[in-house]
């Protein structure tokens, strides 16, 4: 996942500005996987435990068409508006109010077509009848990653930690509670949960949007510029909805290969794995305008910087994470269940998926402005890759007469596969670009994760709780010891200091802001 080379020049105090505003982002958005962990666990032992693995393998079968609907609605808006916003002379708000009304446009029509045609979202059947207006949530979602990104424009981070790291999963986790607890709605609990979710999340996003942006005085709707829109963004809505999918397509198609109750398992693997996943998309509304304020410029090294700047801290932390929560696997899983145990192998897989798709994803946050059309093509084979490697595993185990769970872990060893290989080709072509090295790895990670991996290894032999409630933070204070010695510079280490104020007008307020309205 590596370009050769000894690294791009030595940052200029323009840059250092940059840097300093990714790892304000960084900050803020590392208090809200904090957040999000908190409220992620209570709602996967209440789904696991209350609605059992069945109920939770159908909604999460649900679950990926409407969010793949949601992720087309968008029409690449959410790393696109940045671009948008910076040509376009028009008043900034009459930019967000044309991607709002296209989004809604596309979206409406996406959630209507899958109400009256709903098959694709249950190949195992629905809990209840009232699963059928999931659809609905696609609306939600589609508006209130515009509304975020053009917050994000504005370098308004705290606003989607709000929405998505606090309002969102604890609304879940709290709903799905309340509806199991009233007998007339408990089937149908999981599908209204999470629409209450979305609409709080929307909500929460569009109080700060109208105060940073104010309402569209003057604006009117053209068809013809929404069209344009709609063009120049669709290589990117192509390529946002594959990279989505390569986190999805596993569930699909396990959920034609095995049992719902394994396809629950799977998903609440893949829940706890997707938490450090936002480290890393996290990243992106901040550094989509930075590096397009450079390509303006030309100053192809200072992208290069950013992009490993940004890609070390990412894969740093999501290596600790993974560890901190891949060692206690078993115990992490049996949180849910004792039923759920058995997803751990597919844990450790999904994990380390994270660690080797980091790369691809940073280097993607440039290659969407230079790149697009190839971008894409190696996105659709990664895609392409993932689902042949996918099938060619299930199959295999079949053959091999080995149980569901092992064909799920096969499952998320595809996906480890091919986003290391999207990682790499990413890599080499944004560098051919670039004409600088594009290196997130440093050997430092491999000094901080051998220690951590043996204070792990001492706590998988005492009892569960140990195993949480001790291991995990041992896991992690060792690895962060090591690698902030051994690994963190000067570059590094202004992610854990305060920006200096002033450095990037109209920055917001950091952790002691989350909780503002």
């Amino acid at each position: 996942m590596t370009a050769t080379g000894s690294g791009p020049p030595a940052p200029d105090d323009a840059d250092r500005s940059d840097i300093q505003a990714l790892a304000k982002g960084g900050r803020t958005n590392f208090l809200g996987f904090l957040l999000r962990l908190a409220a992620r666990l209570p709602f996967l032992f209440i789904a696991g435990r209350f609605y059992g693995a069945e109920s939770l393998g159908r909604f999460a079968s649900a679950l990926i068409i409407v969010e793949i609907g949601s992720q087309l609605a968008t029409i690449g808006l959410k790393r696109g508006l940045a671009k948008e916003l910076g040509r376009d002379a028009r008043p900034q708000v009459h930019v967000v109010a044309d991607g709002l009304l296209l989004s809604l446009l596309l979206s409406v029509a996406m959630a209507l077509l899958l109400f009256a045609f709903p098959a694709p979202m249950f190949p195992n059947g629905m809990n209840a009848p009232l699963d059928r207006f999931l659809p609905l949530a696609i609306v939600m979602l589609a508006t209130t990653e515009i509304m975020l990104a053009a917050l994000a424009y504005r370098y308004d981070i705290a606003s989607t930690v709000r929405s998505r790291s606090i309002v969102e999963p604890w609304t879940l986790s709290i709903m799905a509670g309340v509806f199991f607890v009233i007998p007339a709605l408990r089937e149908e609990g999981l599908a209204l949960a999470y629409l209450v979710s979305v609409v709080a999340a929307a909500v929460t996003a569009l109080v700060p949007t109208l105060r940073s942006y104010g309402l569209p005085h003057g604006w009117r709707a053209h068809p013809a510029r929404l069209l344009a829109i709609a063009r120049d963004n669709l290589p990117l809505a192509l390529a946002d909805a594959i990279e989505w999918g390569t986190r999805r397509l596993d569930i699909a198609l396990l959920g034609i290969f095995v049992s719902p109750a394994t396809v629950g398992i799977y998903y609440v693997a893949q829940q706890v794995a997707s938490l450090p996943q936002k480290l890393k998309t996290s990243f992106e509304p901040i550094l989509g305008p930075v590096i397009i304020r450079k390509l303006n410029e030309n100053d192809y090294a200072a992208i290069a910087r950013q992009v490993c700047q940004a890609g070390f801290w990412i894969i740093a932390a999501q290596a600790g994470i993974g560890l901190a929560l891949g060692i206690p696997g078993e115990a992490v899983m049996g949180l849910v269940g004792p039923g759920f145990v058995g997803g751990t192998a597919a844990l450790a897989f999904l994990l380390a998926a994270e660690v080797v798709a980091s790369t691809a994803v940073v280097s993607e946050a440039a290659l969407i402005y230079i790149a697009r059309v190839r971008n894409l093509l190696i996105s659709v084979a990664t895609l392409a890759l993932q689902a042949a490697i996918t099938v060619g595993l299930i199959m295999l185990m079949r053959q091999w007469e080995f149980g569901e769970l092992y064909q799920a872990a096969g499952a998320a060893a595809a996906l480890m596969i091919a986003l290391a290989i999207a990682s790499l080709a990413k890599a080499w072509l944004l560098s051919s670009i670039l004409q600088h090295p594009i290196n997130n790895l440093r050997w430092a990670l491999v000094w901080a994760a051998v220690p951590a991996s043996l204070v792990g290894g001492i706590f998988i032999f005492l009892p569960e709780w140990t195993e949480l409630a001790i291991g995990i933070p041992a896991i992690l204070v060792t690895y962060g010891a090591v690698i902030w010695k051994r690994g963190f510079g000067p570059e590094d280490r202004v992610l854990f200091r305060q920006a200096k104020s002033g450095t990037q007008p109209g920055a917001e307020a950091e952790a002691e802001g989350l909780l503002r309205p």
